[in-house]
């Protein structure tokens, strides 16, 4: 299917690891109007990477009859989003960021449980590919053509009452995103998003999680937060809409 033929408009969420992503693709991805939930791991730099897009997702999921959307996030900067060259194409580009210390703290005691040694085990490791991450996003939204909706992650977990309506109405939904969603055949699978039990739940998870075990370098934290800071208000003073704590 070439990509004028294709009948679907993109979501794009670009954001990192650990900012609650899994939760936002099966929020959306439950909505009657959106396919996809999950990370593709590609990148977006010309036409045909729609169609690589569409041919991907179909290999593991069906097509919702009577759906508008197809759904990826981006999370690493080895992908790349050019939304000015994937015309035709309408796009509805989200980005989102979630505060340092939870989130390295997060991405640590993640890579830590995995069998074989991990980069991201390492708070240093982690604290870098956050700042290095954010300043990507940052210089994506200073350049963006097409406009985007910010909003802060811990939103999701903490004030969804106030987030999912405002979301709803950014996409242009016929009907509300709902806290409760579905599970779907790459929920919880390595490299799909997050794999711990709590994705199985269906249902938002207020329980925050503690990881004030994971010890992160003062130097590094410090740095995470300056970019944290200054990478979100550049990110907000650029947004045609923007949701905040």
């Amino acid at each position: 299917m070439s990509a004028v033929s294709d009948p679907y408009a993109r979501i794009f969420l670009l954001s990192h690891m650990r900012a609650f992503t899994s939760l936002a693709g099966h929020i959306l991805g439950s909505h009657p109007q959106i396919n996809g939930y999950y990370e593709m791991h590609i990148s977006y730099e010309d036409a045909l990477a729609v169609d690589r897009q569409l041919e991907l997702f179909r290999q593991g999921d069906v097509l919702k009859p009577d759906s508008r959307y197809l759904f990826d996030k981006l999370l690493h900067n080895d992908y790349v989003l050019k939304p000015e060259r994937l015309a035709p194409a309408e796009l509805k580009i989200l980005v989102s960021l979630a505060e340092p210390a939870r989130t390295i703290g997060s991405i640590v005691h993640l890579f830590r449980q995995k069998p074989d040694p991990d980069l991201y085990a390492s708070p240093l490791e982690a604290a870098n590919y956050y700042v290095a991450r954010l300043k990507a996003l940052a210089d994506f939204c200073g350049t963006a053509e097409r406009g985007y909706c910010y909003f802060d992650a811990e939103l999701l977990q903490a004030a969804p009452e106030r987030l999912l309506p405002r979301l709803s109405h950014w996409l242009e939904l016929d009907s509300p995103l709902s806290e409760r969603y579905q599970t779907f055949s790459q929920t919880g699978k390595a490299g799909r998003g997050d794999s711990s039990a709590r994705i199985h739940g269906g249902r938002i998870d207020r329980t925050r999680v503690d990881y004030s075990h994971v010890a992160v370098p003062e130097d590094a934290l410090s740095a995470a937060q300056t970019a944290y800071r200054e990478c979100r208000e550049q990110i907000v003073s650029g947004a045609a809409d923007s949701i905040l704590n």
